[in-house]
């Protein structure tokens, strides 16, 4: 799955010398991240617009009618820019990082209730927009890097900030957790 500057998302497949489907043509908003759940079967993207759209993967594009998979759930979850997300667990559960107007730049969503009210809860984290997120599902936390270099470890099960933790003097811009979670990786863009 390849996501480029001009907004198109294109899937590919090994053995193949052309890419199988188009999911988004160019034109769009950049692309900003794209990740895959955990079974496989969807994805979804985040774009400097603030928007989040997820896929199924099973599409293969009809050559005959040139007919183009559509997002089955598209919404703004940012009102300047989103920079990325995870999916929680299953996959009817994603938060987001980004930059909006109020501050709300990590939030919590669920896809199975209508766009309106599918806001869980947003945190308050990074005054000036968050740029990553890596979920550790074991110990239910989300970590996030924001733009003034903090990170940010936030408990899911109690909603709530746990730390904060000056990181880098630059925006953090990737974070890892080891498989066994007890530890997690910053990288800067520096």
């Amino acid at each position: 799955l390849t996501g480029a500057q001009d907004g198109s998302v294109r899937m590919f497949e090994w053995g193949h010398a052309q890419q199988i489907t188009c999911f988004r043509s160019g034109g769009n908003s950049r692309v900003t991240r794209m990740r895959f759940n955990y079974q496989g079967n969807k994805f979804g993207i985040v774009d400097a617009d603030g928007y989040i759209s997820l896929y199924q993967t099973n599409w293969k594009c009809c050559p005959l009618t040139g007919t183009s998979p559509k997002p089955y759930l598209t919404w703004q979850c940012h009102s300047k820019t989103a920079n990325d997300f995870v999916f929680i667990s299953s996959s009817s559960l994603i938060a987001t990082a980004g930059f909006s107007s109020d501050n709300r730049n990590i939030c919590l969503w669920d896809t199975l209730v209508s766009p309106s009210n599918s806001l869980v809860h947003a945190f308050i984290c990074h005054d000036s927009g968050a740029t990553v997120l890596a979920y550790a599902p074991k110990h239910q936390l989300l970590i996030s890097g924001g733009r003034k270099g903090f990170t940010c470890v936030i408990d899911l099960r109690l909603k709530q900030q746990q730390q904060l933790l000056q990181s880098h003097d630059s925006p953090v811009k990737a974070i890892a957790v080891d498989p066994t979670e007890e530890y997690f990786v910053t990288g800067s863009a520096e």
